[in-house]
């Protein structure tokens, strides 16, 4: 491992926020997933649920056999799909704080955009700090 500690707290702990979103995504009630998707369409969105826990889930380990320099032939490719996967997943969260449905992701405080704007960028800057760890993983972009 050549990586400084800083990043390999960072990676450690982007990768298990990434497991824990899935994992809690895959649960019944489908945890930030099913409330932000909720939130922007109508009706059952338990597929959109599924896949984004999933691609939460592979993030994550992708992230940890990158952080054990483990080399897999698909590993750039597979991480820089979840990287684009959750641009739209960022961008649908922050359609689900400005549009006033109540959500503002990391805080559930369930109050309007424009009451929240800071508790949005607060999200927004998670969302970013998971996506460039993302790209720092790839070999491609970091």
């Amino acid at each position: 491992m050549s990586k400084g500690i800083g990043n390999l707290i960072w990676q450690i702990s982007v990768a298990l926020y990434l497991l824990a979103n899935g994992v809690l995504g895959l649960q019944k009630n489908g945890g930030d997933f099913k409330i932000i998707y909720s939130s922007i369409f109508k009706g059952d969105v338990s597929i959109f649920v599924v896949i984004t826990a999933i691609i939460a889930l592979v993030a994550g380990v992708a992230l940890l056999l990158e952080l054990f320099e483990i080399k897999l032939s698909f590993l750039d490719t597979l991480i820089l799909i979840v990287a684009i996967v959750w641009v739209v997943y960022i961008v649908f969260e922050i359609i689900s704080a400005i549009s006033g449905n109540g959500y503002t992701g990391i805080t559930g405080r369930g109050l309007s955009f424009a009451k929240n704007f800071w508790y949005t960028i607060q999200l927004l800057a998670v969302h970013l700090i998971v996506l460039s760890s993302l790209l720092t993983a790839s070999k491609k972009f970091g």
